[in-house]
């Protein structure tokens, strides 16, 4: 069997230029998307957006808020196609890293609670479930999702 070669990837700024692709995955990722304005309003913002690419591929990106000793984690994506492969972990590496080099002390984030296989990501990297926020995200026919609120000590 041939061996599947990955592509070479690189962490770039998300910038205006690349929020068509962004929304194509955000699309085929959520039931429940982020919109174009969502990310134009985290770009005026100020916030750290991070595009993962493989070539010209957008792979995954995320999003996050710096705030006084912490830097919240807003969005984090990978494309349906590459999950998987590591990919979330690296980004998560590179979040990491962005956030010691702002002192940061922790590492903050929300996740649907119905959403275990990220939960599983992040807490083999070492977030600890902390608590939950009730009817946090939008869900199907007009319902409300909790969220699981994790942290992680840098």
């Amino acid at each position: 069997m041939p061996a599947v070669l990955k592509p070479e990837v690189r962490l770039e700024p998300l910038t205006h230029a690349l929020l068509d692709d962004v929304l194509r995955v955000e699309d085929s990722a959520y039931a429940h998307p982020w919109t174009r304005g969502n990310f134009v309003d985290s770009l005026k913002s100020g916030y750290q957006l991070l595009a993962l690419m493989g070539g010209s591929t957008l792979i995954g990106y995320f999003v996050a808020m710096e705030g006084v000793e912490e830097v919240h984690l807003l969005n984090i994506t990978v494309a349906p196609e590459f999950q998987g492969q590591g990919y979330g972990v690296l980004m998560l590496d590179a979040l990491a890293v962005w956030a010691r080099s702002r002192h940061a002390q922790w590492l903050w984030l929300e996740v649907r609670a119905g959403n275990t296989r990220a939960m599983q990501v992040y807490q083999r990297y070492g977030y600890a479930r902390v608590g939950e926020r009730k009817n946090y995200y939008p869900a199907d026919h007009g319902q409300r999702e909790h969220a699981v609120v994790m942290s992680l000590k840098l």
